[in-house]
């Protein structure tokens, strides 16, 4: 039995290993193409910029060198806005889910407002707030405060009766039923949420960046790259944009997936 079992954990990592550079393969395989290729051509094209290039234009050009700047504001903003929305949308699913009033009161306004599309918003907010930071923060946060707040709602929901009943004859007060039962029993649905707020409010800071355009941020580098016709310009703020992306979604899941494993190994 010990022998099966230091077996099986030994071909653990090695398998993880093999599905990473299967997944590295493609990408790989076209950073190549892109490497090569260019150097090929009798004669340079402006949208087929040489990867050396792109690679170098943040540490030698003197217009690349602005997305450092534009990166931390884009980090700030990302940061500020996804508090604001996951804080709220917790907030309003824990309402929501907990309570059937509420339930009744808020969810029909709610589920017609979140049909609206996302960047359907913008206009309304720059009428509220104005071309400058408010605008944005409340962009980012409308990003994360739907998905936040519907997840949270739905885990609520799937709280079985039986534990509700036990609480209401435990007579436990309305702090200890969310922090003992709610909150705990609903944290698979509320970090699936918590995750898609995260890439849903990446892309509302990026998008209002770019729709917005005052200020400096990712977005507006992207946006006047394009207006100066800088191919090499735009292609860093898109690697950088899928750096951070990919970089907060595994960070992410580093966090607060052992708290799912150890809700799922309660007995």
């Amino acid at each position: 039995m010990t022998d099966i079992t230091i077996g099986t954990v030994k071909k653990a990592p090695r398998r993880g290993a093999v599905r990473i550079w299967r997944g590295a393969a493609l990408p790989l395989a076209l950073l190549g193409a892109w490497a090569i290729v260019p150097h090929l051509l009798s004669a340079p094209h402006p949208l087929l910029v040489p990867l050396d290039e792109v690679l170098a234009a943040p540490f030698t050009d003197t217009s690349g060198r602005e997305v450092w700047e534009s990166l931390v504001q884009t980090l700030l903003r990302y940061g500020a806005g996804f508090a604001l929305g996951a804080v709220a949308g917790l907030a309003l699913g824990l309402l929501v889910g907990a309570s059937g009033l509420a339930d009744r009161l808020i969810s029909p306004s709610f589920n017609a407002v979140r049909q609206i599309a996302l960047f359907a918003w913008i206009p309304l907010l720059t009428a509220w707030f104005g071309n400058g930071e408010g605008s944005k923060l409340a962009f980012i946060a409308l990003s994360a405060f739907f998905p936040v707040a519907l997840n949270t709602h739905d885990g609520l929901r799937t709280i079985g009766r039986g534990y509700m009943e036990v609480a209401a004859v435990l007579k436990l007060s309305w702090g200890r039923r969310v922090t003992k039962l709610l909150l705990p029993g609903a944290l698979p649905s509320i970090f699936i949420g918590l995750q898609i707020g995260l890439i849903t409010a990446w892309l509302g800071t990026v998008g209002g960046e770019y729709m917005i355009g005052v200020g400096r941020g990712l977005g507006i580098f992207i946006a006047e790259a394009r207006g100066q016709f800088r191919m090499d310009l735009v292609l860093v703020g898109v690697i950088f944009l899928a750096l951070i992306g990919f970089a907060a979604n595994v960070a992410f899941r580093r966090l607060f997936e052992p708290l799912i494993r150890w809700q799922g190994a309660r007995p």
